[in-house]
């Protein structure tokens, strides 16, 4: 369970600098360089991504039960999913979906934090969804008093939304059927 903590602290702190500390984040930038700064961040959040995950993967091995969830409801996450790949490709493909989503990329995460929240009651399980949702949900808050920084993205287009639907589901689709088993070692049916 240490190796998730620290991970998850890791993690979550570098992305949360520009919730706290976005003046912080600004002089940093100014200080190192813009290439240096993104370089540190990059180093932390991989550091941070790659103890989460080992440490997801130990606390699995040796699970405390916080709760049991009910099939019919880990059937509903199933379904709450659906919009999840459609909502991360509109982050990078603005259309209709972006501006009605604000920021899409926040959106899926508290979607698939709170889906998988439903099906898993592990307390590894609440420590990494858990944790994930609130960091989305007080990160898409901060926004209306943060300055927006520019994303790399495609060009904004009538047909963006119609990609991210149908290259989204069939992400979903390669998830339910297979990539989730070999990618995350848990199979969904």
């Amino acid at each position: 369970m240490l190796l998730l903590t620290i991970g998850l602290i890791l993690f979550l702190a570098i992305h949360s600098v520009s919730i706290i500390g976005e003046g912080w984040r600004d002089q940093m930038v100014e200080k190192l360089g813009e290439w240096p700064w993104k370089g540190l961040y990059a180093v932390v959040s991989i550091l941070g991504f790659v103890l989460l995950v080992k440490g997801y993967a130990l606390a699995r091995q040796d699970p405390t039960l916080l709760y049991a969830s009910p099939v019919w409801l880990r059937h509903g996450a199933i379904v709450l999913l659906l919009p999840v790949f459609p909502l991360i490709l509109s982050a990078y493909l603005p259309g209709r979906i972006q501006a009605a989503a604000g920021h899409p990329m926040l959106v899926a995460t508290q979607i698939w934090a709170f889906a998988h929240l439903l099906a898993n009651g592990m307390l590894a399980d609440v420590m990494l969804f858990g944790s994930l949702l609130a960091w989305a949900a007080i990160d898409q808050r901060s926004l209306s008093r943060r300055t927006a920084r520019t994303i790399p993205m495609a060009p904004r287009s009538a047909a963006n939304d119609a990609i991210a639907i149908i290259a989204g589901l069939g992400l979903y689709a390669g998830f339910l059927f297979g990539i989730h088993s070999w990618l995350i070692g848990v199979p969904i049916f």
